[in-house]
């Protein structure tokens, strides 16, 4: 049976493939991995296939417990449908009431926004800011009567002359409507998850498309209509239920809270001004109280009466003077879907602050290749010696202050965290002192040799720390304290005539609360994770560090609660990683695989390795050859040859930061004695170049080889290049030199996993080539994917060794576990490079029309193991490898007639 997915375009045969696969999915409560590239419709994919098994799923589940509610053989037909059909009444009443209710919050809205955009007088402005506290329009009792008796004191066996006095004497009948809110019924939902806040916008203004019907119909489209049952009323339309959520930092509105600086304080600010004993006046005045139900649940209605990005739940807020990060969760439960960000589904301690219940719901994850580098990243962490110096430093501070307050518990705690403090202090300075070694792996005996910590009961101390919350009291009080200094300051300066600075000056930030993070890592379990130390690291100097090496466990809970997970993206492949390292535990039988091919006809798309270099050696970019002059200097005049080629827009990806600026530094150089331009100079004749940089830094002047520069544009006769230092302005300049440069194009040289590897469409002339220099293969031996590859290897090691004590025969016939174990890491290793080399490649086509080549500079890529590992949309337009004066005849080809 073919269904009607509802999809307010014609949809495309892989969409209706994806969406059948992802209601078959859901229906049997698998865990599904879906590859769809960008730009056939992946979001609205994923909304018209959930959402339709959600409404036929309600739709089915209503219809039968009508029939088994109903089922008694001593009770006539007759009256059996009659029950039957006043069930149906009653549901769909209970709908027509609460789409009544938003549908007069959206016209209300929707006439605002008219007076606003037409301009009207200041007057009527007034006016319209005052409609909220306007009295709803009155239905008359009659008109409601039957209403009410279905709802209200009827339902307690009352007369009607009880229900008359009653109201006669001013008594409720029934439940109130607060009572009614707090008994909720939690709706079968989809969680839908993505990296950011603006990705989620996008998926919002997709959903804003679908028109999906009803849940409940007023006549079931498979029964014959009974001639003796009431006439129904034709159901009203069935708007989606749907919310975002969002942190403290992105929905606070009290301002005093809101301009700190991150969102660590912002938390701790906020749940001070929640602790007991706090006066009233010191309060946050937005937070949520009992004498503000009815505003929470205003607030909730407003939120699921149209959809709504996280700025439109910060104004409602704002406008009805609550706080929308706590008031939001009033519309949890009542949503038919939830969109929120990485980090609030995927850590549990969010999940919980939230109240998020994800049991028997579905759950989406899109954006899906970085999940298990996400998962990673929350649950590792990393302090710095610096942090540790400043946090121990600030106790200092909190103790001489409250010494003679602490009394029993509380003096011993401390006692013992300041000494784990001074311990792990003491580690990395003597690792500073005496080891010559960058990084490596730390054993959490080593770090804890300090005097007396030897004693110190870890699980007892990590429950204190949380109960106690000695963090953020010490935290808190280093703000007050900074707080009253400045005050003290501002009046001395004052007092002595002085200029008082309109910015005051901070001191360090409070960092304790970082710190207690990974204090508590050193009680996870040595098999999940691994400490290193590391020095001069880029971002946090000497410091050291946790890392979580497996993630399914925390991954699991999550799959075991919902009753479906989707885990989808543009480029998901290579999917054995998921399988083998996230979803380990469960049986093949419970993952369901897709990988879509593209919109595009396969004449659109040339993919082609280029092996060898106009010179006629191999194209070698392994991290030993890839240096050599020779090789530069063939991948200079490979790109040389293609730009002059490729129409429009060309972007190059390459390696690393430090590669790329190596091989802008050779090019640069002209040939001694020759006089030559110098391969740069050539580039910039043919198309404008612009660069990528690894930091937000001043620009260098144009004739740098510094690997800082964000990028550098330059016109075609080589005069000083206009300096662009960031991300957004780089695109900007490309684009502008790709649509407006006279037909000339542009060159934008990229780094694999940079800012403009992810999430960056270049669709069109914006990406009519797209090359990959070389395999961006991890440092492998880093202190940190040593350990990584050391786990994988061990752990599927141990697996191949369950497994073949299982299988007797298997254990004779197959290799030796440390075989299975060292080729699962080589085969993990791999992944983690063509997730990267995949991300790079999907940024060419964008949408049915598009078209691009896509040349991967490496030898390596003619190999099967390499290729089997692209997209199969890739697969399937993949040429054998070639050299670059084969390649150039191919992309005359293939561009010739087109545009």
């Amino acid at each position: 049976m073919e269904r009607d997915f509802h999809h307010p375009f014609q949809p495309y045969a892989i969409q209706m493939e994806f969406m059948n696969a992802l209601y078959e999915c859901i229906e049997q409560g698998k865990v599904g991995i879906f590859e769809s590239p960008t730009g056939t419709g992946k979001s609205l994919s994923l909304i018209c296939g959930s959402l339709t098994w959600l409404r036929d799923h309600k739709r089915k589940t209503f219809e039968e417990g009508l029939f088994n509610e109903t089922a008694d053989d001593d009770e006539p037909e007759w009256m059996l449908e009659a029950a039957r059909e006043e069930k149906r009444r009653a549901a769909l009443q209970q709908g027509a009431d609460l789409e009544e209710r938003l549908a007069k919050i959206r016209a209300k809205e929707r006439k605002l926004k008219e007076w606003y955009e037409s301009g009207e007088p200041h007057h009527k402005r007034q006016e319209a800011d005052e409609a909220r506290f306007l009295l709803e329009d009155y239905e008359s009792d009659d008109d409601t009567e039957t209403k009410k008796r279905s709802q209200g004191a009827s339902d307690l066996g009352l007369s009607a002359e009880t229900e008359a006095l009653m109201k006669k004497l001013g008594l409720p009948l029934g439940k109130s409507s607060a009572e009614e809110d707090t008994e909720a019924v939690d709706e079968l939902k989809v969680f839908y998850c993505s990296r950011t806040h603006s990705q989620l916008t996008q998926f919002s203004n997709e959903l804003r498309r679908v028109k999906i019907p009803p849940a409940i119909s007023a006549r079931p489209a498979d029964r014959a209509r009974s001639t003796s049952a009431p006439e129904i009323e034709v159901e009203v339309e069935q708007e989606f239920k749907h919310l975002t959520l969002g942190s403290r930092k992105n929905l606070c509105i009290n301002p005093k809270v809101a301009k700190l600086d991150s969102a660590p304080l912002i938390n701790e600010r906020c749940l001070d001004l929640q602790k007991p004993g706090t006066a009233a006046d010191h309060k946050c005045p937005f937070l949520p109280t009992k004498e503000t139900e009815h505003v929470v649940n205003d607030f909730r209605d407003h939120a699921l009466a149209q959809i709504r990005d996280i700025e439109d739940l910060g104004a409602i807020g704002k406008k009805l003077g609550i706080c929308p990060y706590y008031a939001s969760r009033s519309a949890v439960k009542p949503s038919e879907i939830v969109t929120l960000p990485y980090p609030l589904l995927l850590q549990k301690s969010a999940r919980e602050a939230l109240d998020i219940n994800m049991k028997n719901h579905i759950v989406i994850i899109d954006e899906a290749h970085n999940l298990m580098d996400a998962i990673t990243g929350i649950y590792s962490v990393s302090v710095s010696l610096a942090q540790l110096q400043r946090s121990r430093a600030q106790l200092t501070i909190y103790l001489q202050k409250f010494r003679n307050k602490l009394k029993g518990k509380n003096r011993v705690y401390v006692a013992q965290t300041v000494r784990l403090l001074d311990s792990l202090i003491g580690y990395l300075q003597t690792r500073v002192a005496n080891s010559k070694e960058q990084e490596g792996v730390v054993q959490i005996g080593d770090m804890m040799t300090g005097k007396g910590v030897d004693q110190i009961n870890l699980y007892k101390l990590a429950r204190y720390l949380q109960e106690s919350k000695l963090a953020r009291k010490v935290d808190g009080y280093i703000v007050h304290a900074e707080e009253e200094q400045q005050k003290n300051e501002k009046g001395a300066q004052q007092s002595r005539g002085g200029v008082v600075s309109a910015k005051q000056t901070k001191t360090a930030m409070p960092v304790l609360s970082h710190i207690q993070s990974f204090l508590l890592a050193l009680m996870n379990p040595s098999a999940e994770g691994r400490f290193f130390f590391a020095r001069d690291d880029d971002e946090l100097g000497t410091c050291l560090k946790y890392m979580l090496l497996d993630p399914s466990h925390h991954f699991r809970e999550i799959v075991e609660e919902a009753r479906a997970v989707i885990l989808a993206g543009g480029t998901m492949s290579p999917m054995s990683d998921y399988t083998s390292h996230l979803l380990p535990h469960l049986p093949s039988s419970r993952i369901s695989t897709l990988s879509c091919g593209h919109v595009i006809p396969a004449s659109n798309l040339l993919a082609v390795p280029v092996t060898h270099g106009a010179s006629g050696a191999p194209l070698d970019f392994t991290f030993g050859a890839r240096s050599s002059a020779r090789t530069i200097s063939d991948l200079g005049a490979a790109l040389l040859a293609f730009v002059a080629t490729i129409p429009d827009g060309v972007v190059v990806f390459f390696p690393s930061y430090a590669y790329l600026a190596e091989c802008v530094a050779a090019w640069k150089r002209r040939d001694a004695g020759q006089g030559r331009e110098s391969i740069w100079e050539r580039l910039q004749k043919v198309k404008p170049v612009f660069m990528e940089a690894k930091a937000q830094s001043a620009a260098p002047s144009s004739g740098g080889t510094s690997n800082t520069p964000a990028s550098t544009a330059t016109a075609s006769s080589g005069a000083a290049a206009a300096a662009v230092t960031s991300t957004d302005s780089v695109l900007a300049a490309y684009t502008a030199a790709v649509t407006t440069g006279g037909g000339r194009g542009a060159l934008l040289l990229a780094v694999v996993g940079g800012t403009l590897s992810e999430g960056i469409n270049f669709n069109d002339a914006l990406g009519r080539g797209v090359m990959v220099v070389g395999l961006p293969f991890p440092n492998a031996r880093s202190a940190e994917w040593v350990a990584k590859l050391e786990y994988v290897s061990e752990k599927s090691a141990a697996a191949a060794a369950a497994a073949a004590a299982k299988d007797k025969t298997a254990a004779k016939t197959g290799g030796s576990d440390t075989d299975a174990g060292k080729a699962a890491a080589r085969d993990f290793y791999e992944n983690a490079c063509m997730r990267a080399v995949n991300q790079c490649v999907g940024r060419a086509i964008r949408h049915r029309g598009d078209y691009a080549a896509i040349l991967l500079l490496d030898r390596r890529y003619a190999g099967e193991r390499v290729a089997r590992k692209l997209p199969g949309w890739i697969r399937g337009s993949l040429r054998a490898g070639m050299g670059v004066e084969g390649v150039k005849g191919e992309l005359g080809g293939f561009f010739r007639g087109r545009g």
